[in-house]
């Protein structure tokens, strides 16, 4: 159920429609459909007027830019190996130890918001979390921004445990500064208040992402024919998340298939495919309603688990969006026979979701409204 009464809402976030993310469907889902309730609703992010400006037509928000960025993107350029080893090495380091070039979100953010005030509710929404640290540095007693401030996180910081460098010790400061400053911090899954600091972790609540369920038309007939078709779409990585038992295994088979990989990081496939002879395909990333038509079409989809309690990725619910069978790859074992019997049509080990209701956006903004109590 909707509240009658209609606030004024801020969102502060780096990543917006048209981008490909979990972080920008976040923020585009939340702008929507607080507007659809009629509520007031600002959005401050890097301000493309060609999207942007048709978009605040449609769904009659408020888009204010808070770029533009200075700092570069560090790059590596093809056909360069020696060079772009090079490159890779200076742009972890400056990632890792500056978080470069995002900290310039901070200065961005802190100074947008010098012009914002008198809002019911702020939502910043990371990562990448330097738009936290921004908000932290703005928000003071003398000029609050809006009465109640929730700090959503899809992944934590200090606590992030999917790479295999942890994050430098100064950074804490920082966390513990936003942790402190900020009313509520919201996740997405109740495993990951074990990564946030203690102190702070009566300020967080559970509210996962959200989709609009019913613009999208569930196809659950689907009778394929033909070779097995599948699909994973998604980030990869080099800890958890990480393809390569599947490729192993798959490249060696002597089987016809199609494994097609949206994706923008190439690096862990690339070694197989070669041996997969053009049984395995990487496609780059399309917008979101493209690669639900597309996944459709799939005999079954695959899933690459976190390996962490603290993390889930926000995918799912769009292979249950599709209808199609997910196959759940865990991140530390791998299981011959259950890839064997999806490629042969039993799908009997496929994910089971449950109630999916929390996700639908309209719980999910209520989630957000019940906060300003």
């Amino acid at each position: 159920m909707v509240s009658s009464e209609k606030k004024n809402i801020l969102i502060v976030s780096r990543s917006f429609y048209p981008e490909n993310s979990p972080r920008s469907f976040r923020t585009t889902e939340l702008v929507k459909e607080f507007a659809r309730q009629g509520h007031e609703v600002t959005l401050l992010t890097l301000k493309k007027p060609e999207h942007h400006v048709p978009f605040e037509k449609e769904y009659g928000v408020t888009i204010r830019d808070m770029g533009p960025l200075r700092f570069p993107q560090i790059r590596t350029e093809a056909g360069h190996a020696v060079v772009n080893f090079l490159v890779t090495i200076l742009q972890r380091g400056l990632g890792l130890f500056f978080e470069y070039p995002d900290i310039e979100l901070v200065y961005r953010v802190k100074k947008a918001l010098k012009r914002e005030n008198s809002y019911d509710l702020l939502i910043s929404i990371a990562v990448p979390h330097p738009v936290h640290w921004g908000v932290a540095f703005a928000r003071k007693e003398h000029h609050p921004i809006a009465e109640v401030w929730a700090a959503d996180c899809g992944d934590p910081y200090m606590g992030f445990n999917m790479d295999r460098i942890g994050r430098p010790f100064y950074f804490k400061y920082l966390e513990k500064m936003f942790c402190r400053k900020a009313d509520f911090i919201t996740v997405p899954i109740e495993g990951a208040k074990k990564a946030y600091y203690e102190e702070f972790r009566y300020k967080i609540k559970v509210i996962p992402q959200g989709f609009q369920f019913d613009k999208i038309e569930q196809n659950r007939r689907f009778s394929g024919n033909g070779i097995p078709r599948f699909a994973y779409a998604g980030s990869l990585l080099g800890g958890g998340r990480n393809p390569h038992r599947l490729l192993r295994y798959l490249t060696q088979l002597d089987k016809d298939y199609k494994f097609i990989v949206y994706t923008k990081n190439c690096s862990p496939i690339e070694p197989y495919l070669k041996d997969a002879e053009g049984r395995i395909e990487v496609r780059d990333y399309i917008p979101r309603s493209e690669l639900l038509n597309e996944l459709k079409k799939m005999h079954f989809l695959i899933n690459l688990e976190n390996g962490t309690q603290s993390q889930s990725p926000s995918k799912l619910i769009d292979y249950y969006l599709t209808g199609r069978p997910v196959l759940s790859i865990p991140s530390d074992e791998f299981y011959e026979e259950q890839v064997n019997s999806f490629l042969n049509g039993d799908f009997s080990a496929q994910v089971q979701f449950g109630e999916m209701d929390r996700y639908r956006i309209e719980h999910v903004t209520r989630r957000f409204l019940d906060l300003c109590q």
